[in-house]
Formats: structure tokens, sequence, C-alpha cells
């Protein structure tokens, strides 16, 4: 390997497995956060040797796309039926105008570089996993962006966690509603569960199936933001589909997890060694953010954030409303 690469990953990867160690003694943060974390810390307490600088760029960039290969195996579009077709289209419209009100509202709140799209994919669709499938295909798209897109998301994702429960509670609603509700607005499987199984084991059964086939809607998300970030530019309209090679293979991947069977001892390992990349990606970026610009960002970052919270919960209402 080149020896300019070795500092910098050999960096990565070791702060990326100890916030994989650290994890489970840390409530309220997954691994990818505290890697993140640990990797802002370090760029910003120590001076790193400037050979260290190709090694992270590489770990942040092509580790994150093949982690995105392994994100495909926790697709399946089985989860589709299992919704049933008439609250899937419901769950489809809210996504899709979801993607296209926030892609929007970022210009409209003049959102430093991709931030606003990324909070915005991220709280549609599936919290950091969305986060990290689009960030390399946007142009012009720096550290910053994902770091303050995933604080963000994980922020109102746990809020939310909270906060639901004790609003729902207050409604005569029925557990399809009530999971229709948390599954549909919450950003992470692990925000929807913990809040849906708080208000009892029916709801967060519904819960988590909505969830899990809003993570479907994870590549047809891709492609449409794709299109929208194409649209209007000089270019023709094959190229406003045309995909990087990862997101290719993703699309492969998702697919075939849902027509195949793969065995639970395969998908298992093959599963954890994709969080294991993402989380040392996650600390390469950190690695790359500063203090000052995470604050300027930060602060525009948290009120887009807040308000595409809001946004989906008044989108979902309407589905319901109109649903059920």
């Amino acid at each position: 390997m080149n020896k300019v690469l070795t500092g910098g990953l050999a960096l990565s990867i070791g702060l990326g497995l100890i916030a994989i160690f650290v994890a489970p003694f840390i409530p309220g943060l997954n691994g990818v956060i505290i890697a993140l974390l640990l990797g802002i810390l370090i760029r910003n307490s120590i001076s790193l040797p400037q050979y260290f600088e190709e090694g992270i760029s590489y770990s942040s960039t092509k580790f994150l796309e093949i982690s995105i290969l392994f994100l495909a195996l926790g697709i399946d579009y089985n989860q589709i039926s299992n919704l049933g077709l008439v609250s899937f289209v419901g769950l489809s419209i809210m996504v899709f105008i979801m993607l296209t009100v926030t892609y929007y509202m970022a210009k409209w709140f003049r959102c430093p570089t991709n931030t606003g799209i990324l909070v915005g994919f991220g709280t549609a669709i599936c919290g950091s996993s969305a986060i990290a499938a689009l960030a390399p295909t946007l142009e012009n798209s720096e550290k910053e962006d994902v770091a303050i897109s995933m604080a963000v998301v994980n922020l109102f994702g746990t809020l939310g966690m909270i906060g639901l429960p004790l609003l729902l509670g207050h409604l005569e609603w029925n557990d399809t509603q009530i999971g229709m509700m948390v599954g549909g607005s919450l950003h992470s499987v692990g925000n929807v569960a913990g809040a849906g199984f708080a208000i009892g084991k029916d709801a967060g059964d519904v819960a988590i199936t909505v969830k899990l086939a809003r993570v479907a809607l994870l590549t047809p998300g891709l492609i449409y933001l794709n299109f929208l970030n194409q649209k209007g530019k000089e270019t023709s309209s094959k190229n406003a589909f045309k995909l990087p090679w990862y997101l290719i293979g993703f699309i492969a991947i998702s697919i075939i997890n849902s027509v195949v069977q793969i065995p639970t001892e395969i998908l298992s390992p093959l599963s954890q060694t994709g969080k294991i990349i993402l989380t040392v990606a996650m600390a390469a970026i950190g690695l790359k953010v500063s203090f000052k610009k995470l604050l300027n960002v930060g602060k525009r970052g948290l009120r887009f954030g807040l308000v595409s919270f809001f946004v989906q919960m008044f989108i979902m209402l309407a589905i319901i409303t109109w649903l059920i």
C-alpha cells in the first residue's frame, strides 16, 4: 500500500473500531455517530501530519462508497406486500412529496452547499443510512454537510422518539393510525422501535412495518434526487438518470436480497462488515471537519431539520386522515 495512505487510513480504522467497541456503553448513540464525533474531536484538538490527509480522504470517500453496497442488504422489497397496496401508495406519496418539498425548501433556507438536501433525504427515508447513500452522489459536497446532516437527523429522531408517544397518547387514535404516524415520521428504525413499542406492541408492529417500507423506498428516492439535481442543468434526459457504479450495485444487491432468501449465517456477517466500513468512513469524515465551519453550517441545519420534521408529520397526518 502507498505509504502516504497508511497513516490516515490507520487512524480512520482505529477510530472506527474504538467507536464500535464503546457504542454499547453509551446510551442514545450508535457507532456511526460516535466515530464521527471522535474524528471531529481529534481533528480540532491536535495537529495531524500533512501526509495523513490522503489516507483520510481515501477512507472518507472509498469506504463510504463501498459501505453503500452493504446497506443494500438491509432492503427487502417484500415489506411492501406486508404493508398493503393502499397504505404503501400513501406512504410513497408522502416520501416523494417530502423529498420534493425539502429539496426546494433547502434553497429557500439558503442552506450551505448540500446540507439541506441531505437533512431532507435523511428525514424522509431512514436517517443516517440514507444520508450515507446520497452524500457521494452530490456535487460540491463538503464533509461538514454529512456531519451536520447526521447530527441533525439523529437529534430530532431522538427527540421525536421521546416526544411522539407523549403526544399520540392524548389522541383517540387506533394502533394502525399510531403505527403509521410513528413509522412514517421518525428517522431511523431504532427511533421507530423505541417510540412504537413504548405505546404498545400492536402499534409497534405497525410502525416497524411502515418504517421498513420507507427503507425500501431508498432506491427510488436516490434516483429521484439524482433527477432533481440534474434538472435544469445542461445535460440530456439520459444523464439525469445516470448513476455511479456503487448505486447501480446497491440497486442490484437490494433486488437480489428481495428475491433470493440469503441465509442468516451469511447475511449477518455481511451486514456487520458493512456497518464497520461505514463507521470507519464516518471517522474519516469527522477527521476532515472543522469546528468553525461546523458551527456556521449547523445553525441553519438545525432550523431546517426542525422545520423538515414538522413538515413530514403534517404530510403523514394528511395521509392518515385520507387513508384511515
